[in-house]
């Protein structure tokens, strides 16, 4: 068995939750939830070898709610990170390690979108971690992200451009660090929870145990076990929406098991989607690749795109 830390990353509504409670209920490990220490601090405090940038990282993790939920021991932690690499890897893990420690468990873990853009950052800083990217069928995943009142002209191609993208990284990171970095299906989680759940063991090295499956002893963090807001029913989306969705990202959708379906509209509707909701959706999704390819360089947004 390893001590590796778990990351499980993957958009909003793709069945992360799920995957944390379903490991959360495993006795070895202990799983967090959104302490955003990867996407919040890592790196944005120069090099912590000099103390003085170590002190005012961990001065504003402390003062950062979802870090304040592990209970760090600051005493303890300026005390160990010294005796190793003054790296935020290692300032991270200390936390996570020390909260894990208190709730008997020998492995942490941590729920986060977008945490799959740091996995080459994560895997050469833990070599033994294992990596868990969470994606979904695009239509389901934007119906339950997006409430009908909020689907305004243009959200589909900014919800498409997200998933496109998150699936271009899910292909990278599973091909460069096989073995380690495992994509799961959310459809798959719901309908084969047994069986997937012991391919997920089988990644990250631990015994499956029952309780994954039934949640039962599932350690919550922050979340309300009432708000799974993915076992609700979803608000179907309109036929425009779908032929967006399935033409803009079809040759994609198939290569991951999603198979598009068969959308006609009356001549006014292909019109309207032709004239209106093509060009739209294609210049958001423009326009949120822009704004990635500015704050990470344009890793992992690679796509396909048909005609309309």
């Amino acid at each position: 068995m390893s001590n590796g830390p778990i990351l499980i990353g993957g958009l909003d509504r793709s069945g992360k939750t799920l995957m944390r409670l379903s490991l959360s209920a495993h006795p070895r490990i202990a799983m967090t939830r959104r302490t955003y220490m990867w996407t919040r601090f890592y790196g944005r405090y120069g090099d912590l070898g000099r103390r003085e940038n170590f002190e005012r990282c961990l001065a504003a993790m402390l003062r950062h709610p979802p870090t304040q939920l592990l209970q760090p021991d600051a005493a303890r932690i300026r005390q160990e990170f010294w005796q190793g690499a003054p790296t935020y890897a290692r300032l991270f893990a200390l936390v996570h390690q020390h909260h894990a420690e208190r709730l008997g468990r020998p492995r942490w873990g941590d729920q986060l979108g977008d945490v799959e853009r740091y996995a080459d950052a994560i895997f050469a800083a833990y070599p033994d971690a294992r990596m868990i990217h969470m994606i979904r069928d695009p239509r389901e995943r934007y119906a339950a992200a997006t409430p009908p009142a909020q689907r305004r002209l243009g959200k589909a191609g900014v919800a498409m451009a997200r998933w496109l993208a998150s699936l271009a990284l899910a292909e990278r990171n599973r091909q460069r660090y096989p073995g380690r970095y495992m994509v799961v299906r959310y459809e798959l989680l719901v309908a084969q929870r047994a069986a997937t759940l012991r391919a997920v063991c089988a990644c990250i090295g631990e015994p499956f145990v029952p309780q994954m499956v039934t949640l039962e002893g599932a350690m919550r963090f922050g979340d309300d076990p009432a708000d799974d807001a993915d076992a609700q029913p979803l608000a179907p989306l309109s036929a425009r929406e779908t032929l967006f969705i399935e033409r803009y990202a079809g040759r994609v959708m198939r290569a991951w098991g999603y198979q598009p379906g068969t959308v006609r509209l009356e001549l006014r509707e292909r019109l309207t989607f032709t004239l209106i909701d093509w060009p739209a959706n294609l210049a958001r999704a423009a326009a949120w690749r822009a704004r990635e390819a500015l704050k990470y360089g344009g890793e992992g947004l690679r796509e396909g795109r048909a005609l309309p």
